[in-house]
């Protein structure tokens, strides 16, 4: 059974705090998250926190945009050796969203970024992942009430971004991450409000899927998989109509929750890194109060 071994809040300076995710680049750890005057309906900000043990944390820089509310913003290296930044950039007038483009952040020591529009209006590219050179992530579309779609694109940096299809999964998807195994198959993990998430795989050149059902219920799905195969997925669960953030064992047709983490209320969106034989998950949580930061380390 995976052991929690710690467990830090590492900030809660804003009134709310949210939808994280963590990285490491040239020997740092780095915290990416939202800060706002509450969950939604207000321009966020993203922070970014760095620290050079993982257990004291500073204040890098915090991205804001005139009018854009920021949000789940994912962090990863970029092909330069900088950092980069994918997040939702939702435009807002009056408290409510009028429209909606994802947007890039580049840094070259995460102290100073630039940012810029990617894809096109009504898109959320919700995560990346880096093969051959090459980035892919999952966008969501909310082309009418009760029709949302996901579409897989590819791109590289400083270049524009290309469709490869549209998957076939029903029930409102959204928020989705996609991994990619040794032998270049494809994984995603797609989160559906009308129930079940669903799981995907695909060989190479990923433009035919095959879907299972997961089993759970999920928020913020993120997963890794690591150098033996095996598949781990953080995410935001539901018991007995209660959220809280669990870890889970996943395959290609299943998702088990295995280890429940402190947490509750409005909380979820984890953050993974697999470092030194430790699993380290960032995530947020309004069970002691408003909605905070924290940081586990779980070995496996």
């Amino acid at each position: 059974m995976p052991e929690l071994v710690s467990l830090d809040m590492i900030w809660d300076r804003a009134p709310h705090n949210a939808f994280t995710d963590l990285g490491r680049a040239a020997g740092r750890w780095y915290c990416v998250f939202r800060e706002a005057g509450g969950h939604a309906g207000a321009a966020g900000k993203i922070r970014v926190l760095s620290s050079l043990d993982g257990k004291a944390w500073a204040s890098a820089a915090l991205l804001t945009e005139r009018g854009i509310d920021l949000r789940d913003p994912k962090i990863s290296r970029s092909p330069s050796g900088g950092l980069e930044l994918i997040m939702g950039g939702t435009r807002m007038r009056s408290g409510k969203a009028i429209g909606r483009r994802p947007r890039i952040a580049s840094s070259p020591d995460g102290l100073e970024w630039g940012i810029e529009p990617i894809l096109e209006e009504g898109d959320w590219l919700w995560r990346t992942a880096r093969y051959r050179g090459a980035d892919y992530g999952i966008s969501y579309r909310l082309s009418e009430p009760l029709r949302w779609t996901i579409h897989l694109f590819k791109g590289r940096s400083g270049s524009a971004w290309k469709e490869l299809c549209e998957f076939g999964v029903p029930g409102r998807p959204n928020e989705s991450t996609i991994r990619f195994a040794r032998d270049g198959r494809a994984i995603a993990l797609v989160r559906r409000e009308a129930g079940s998430a669903w799981i995907g795989s695909s060989l190479p050149p990923w433009t035919s899927w095959s879907w299972k059902q997961a089993g759970e219920r999920v928020g913020g799905p993120n997963f890794l998989i690591l150098k033996d195969g095996s598949m781990w997925a953080a995410t935001r669960i539901w018991r007995r109509g209660k959220a809280r953030v669990a870890l889970c064992t996943m395959t290609e047709s299943s998702l088990t929750p295995i280890l429940g983490l402190p947490s509750g209320g409005d909380c979820g969106y984890p953050g993974m890194v697999f470092h030194r034989s430790l699993l380290s998950l960032s995530y947020y949580s309004s069970h002691e109060g408003k909605a905070k930061i924290y940081l586990a380390r779980v070995r496996l």
